[in-house]
């Protein structure tokens, strides 16, 4: 009972903080608000000067809520794939998944300006990133911490490399500046329509995480051992790869490549709740969207000029993922 009251409690302080992160982000900026003039536009109370209402309902409030999405899908994803992998060092920016899939929408805006176009490419070079990292990391049937790092690295060489080659064909008066504006991530222009399409999917997507976030607690065993459970291990890690392309691909479609947040929160958080999915999970979800609304507030607020996402993001994670390999040594502990 000490133990789940003591779960309750840090939920409610995370859910807590992601409202706070998120009334707070459609507060600040250029043009500033106070909490009850955004609480009187968001229910419709009383009259509200109409430039307030378009700031907050055409600008602020869909960009704070896609920033809140991607956030805690890319936590979530780092989850799932650090519990397949067995290792804490695992994302999908450190696997080459981010760049294969911005990859893939980069040749999308270059063939096409329809946005199921960008999505299909980004979806479908996410899989084939995977995949690829996924297949040279096996080494006598096992995948180290160095030969996935090395994998991934290599993967994400490749396709950053045939990103640049698809700048370099690029129209360079309305392609290129796209391309590469996009490219270091930004919720700039997210509208409600952009929030309708996402949520479906990766609400499914995530469904399926969460339905099967027991299992990630016995794959992160070895495969015999996750067996012996009666866990069928290629069934569940071929899940994790649909789900979690399909999370990583639908996010980089809409708003570039976002690196480290799939890494940074999900150790945070299992520094808060520990290993169990049942708590981690969650937990890194709440967290992750919180962290990238405030990411992006910052973006946003700092300086005269919008600051690409990836900048922060990195400047925030990388110091994390030095922190974390030092600490592991590249092993999983518990």
């Amino acid at each position: 009972m000490i133990k789940t009251g003591k779960y309750k409690g840090i939920f409610l302080l995370l859910a807590a903080l992601l409202i706070g992160t998120l009334v707070a982000a459609i507060c600040i900026g250029r043009y500033s608000l106070t909490i009850s003039e955004v609480f009187k536009i968001l229910f419709n109370i009383g009259e509200i000067e109409k430039t307030k209402t378009i700031v907050v309902w055409s600008v602020r409030f869909p960009r704070t809520v896609m920033a809140m999405m991607v956030g805690a899908c890319l936590s979530c994803v780092g989850v799932c794939l650090q519990a397949m992998f067995a290792n804490p060092l695992v994302s999908s920016h450190i696997l080459g998944v981010s760049y294969s899939s911005g990859f893939g929408a980069a040749l999308g805006i270059l063939l096409s300006s329809n946005f199921l176009v960008i999505q299909g490419f980004a979806m479908l070079f996410g899989f084939v990133g995977m995949a690829l990292t996924y297949l040279m990391s096996r080494k006598n049937r096992t995948s180290s911490t160095i030969m996935l790092v090395l994998s991934g690295t290599i993967v994400g060489a490749v396709f950053e490399a045939l990103t640049s080659f698809i700048k370099y064909i690029a129209d360079p008066e309305e392609k290129l500046p796209a391309i590469t504006y996009w490219l270091m991530g930004s919720l700039a222009g997210s509208s409600m329509a952009d929030v309708l399409k996402v949520v479906p999917i990766i609400g499914i997507a995530i469904l399926v995480l969460w339905l099967i976030r027991w299992r990630l607690n016995v794959v992160s065993l070895r495969e015999d051992e996750a067996a012996s459970l009666g866990v069928n291990v290629k069934n569940t890690r071929i899940i994790v790869i649909l789900a979690t392309t399909v999370i990583v691909a639908i996010s980089v479609s809409f708003c570039g490549v976002i690196s480290f947040v799939g890494l940074a929160v999900p150790h945070l958080a299992r520094m808060i709740v520990g290993n169990d999915h049942k708590y981690l999970l969650p937990a890194s979800i709440l967290m992750g969207g919180s962290f990238l609304v405030i990411i992006d507030t910052v973006a946003r607020s700092l300086t005269a000029s919008e600051i690409p996402l990836s900048i922060l993001t990195a400047l925030v994670g990388a110091p994390v993922f030095a922190i974390l390999l030092h600490k592991t040594g590249g092993g999983w502990s518990d």
